[in-house]
């Protein structure tokens, strides 16, 4: 599939530790965004970071966190995004969600 037009990046920033019921939280995400018929999603692990309490949470081997912060990342059609927004807001209880207009370039199965 080719795309050349505008689409909508939504990143979750959330914690590693995290959890939505059994699951890790960025997990759970990805499955129910698998579900909803998204065009795809992608978990990245920060090496570092911090968030709205200042506490700093690093990969550094003398600092061993078990909360480094993670990052989900879906693109897709505005309607499909706005849609799964109210199933974030129930699974999401601390974090940070963006949602920006990104330019797809190439996409390809």
């Amino acid at each position: 599939m080719n795309i050349s037009e505008e689409r909508y990046l939504l990143r979750m920033f959330v914690g590693e530790s995290d959890r939505h019921g059994h699951h890790p939280l960025y997990e759970a995400i990805v499955l129910k965004a698998r579900e909803q018929g998204l065009a795809g999603a992608t978990v990245l692990r920060g090496l570092m970071g911090f968030g709205k309490h200042s506490i700093l949470h690093t990969a550094k081997i003398l600092r061993l966190s078990e909360d480094l912060p993670m990052i989900v990342e879906i693109v897709d059609t505005l309607e499909k995004v706005e849609g799964f927004l109210p199933l974030l807001d129930e699974m999401i209880t601390d974090g940070l969600v963006t949602l920006e207009q990104v330019r797809v370039i190439h996409y390809t199965a």
